[in-house]
């Protein structure tokens, strides 16, 4: 990114932030990732090298640091990336409220929904004993039209292949259904039961499954303009 040539301490902050997906990597570290592949999780349409380059940026303005951690390597905010991280909140807080929300079949993309529900999963309302939650989107493609979730009160793991265990639920529903619950637009209720989101397993778990889901941190902003209408590209 070239720079403004301008001392305007929003200038500088904007040539270090400004780039294409600095913000969202910065997201995934606020959030709690810190290893290369669970921020690449979050951010699943970045490539690897792009990635690569946005956190030596990062940490070239000293923002995070790289520590070793076993066999690997660590990401972690600095004070100054810890200080940066309430103006982020406030950024998607501002969005939430005040942009328009068009959902097209391109934002509908369930990785980053599943990888957020998966973190924000409720383990103390999870059965004490595993549970594995198979997800299927009827409106994407093979690759990514299964996802599982294996969860008990101690772990949640997020599979984007079968884990080869028995699957305890089943849950079936369009990305765009599942994204509109995630970000509060749609309550979940009434997708249940209008039949967007189709549960089938035990009837305990059913009932169970809409306790284990704490919605996306932004579910419950109220928007200050209407929700634009779903479209198709």
């Amino acid at each position: 990114m070239n720079g403004y040539g301008q001392y305007c301490p929003l200038a500088i902050a904007s040539e270090v932030l400004g780039e294409r997906w600095t913000l969202l990597v910065l997201r995934e570290l606020i959030l709690g990732s810190t290893r290369f592949n669970a921020i690449h999780r979050g951010v699943p349409r970045m490539s690897p090298s792009l990635l690569s380059a946005r956190l030596k940026m990062l940490e070239r303005a000293g923002i995070i640091r790289r520590e070793p951690e076993g066999d690997h390597v660590a990401y972690h905010l600095t004070e100054a990336g810890a200080a940066i991280a309430p103006a982020v909140e406030s950024l998607a807080v501002w969005s939430r409220e005040w942009l328009p929300a068009t959902l097209s079949e391109a934002r509908a993309d369930p990785d980053l929904v599943m990888w957020d529900m998966h973190r924000r999963m409720d383990t103390a309302k999870l059965p004490a004993s595993r549970t594995v939650i198979r997800f299927e989107f009827d409106d994407q493609p093979e690759i990514k039209r299964l996802r599982w979730i294996i969860a008990d009160r101690s772990d949640v793991d997020l599979c984007i292949t079968d884990p080869g265990f028995d699957v305890d639920l089943y849950v079936t529903a369009s990305s765009r259904t599942v994204t509109l619950v995630w970000y509060g637009d749609l309550p979940l209720s009434q997708a249940i039961r209008e039949g967007l989101i189709r549960l089938h397993g035990p009837p305990a778990l059913c009932n169970a499954f809409p306790s284990w889901l704490r919605l996306s941190l932004l579910a419950g902003i109220p928007r200050k303009r209407q929700a634009a209408p779903l479209t198709a590209g």
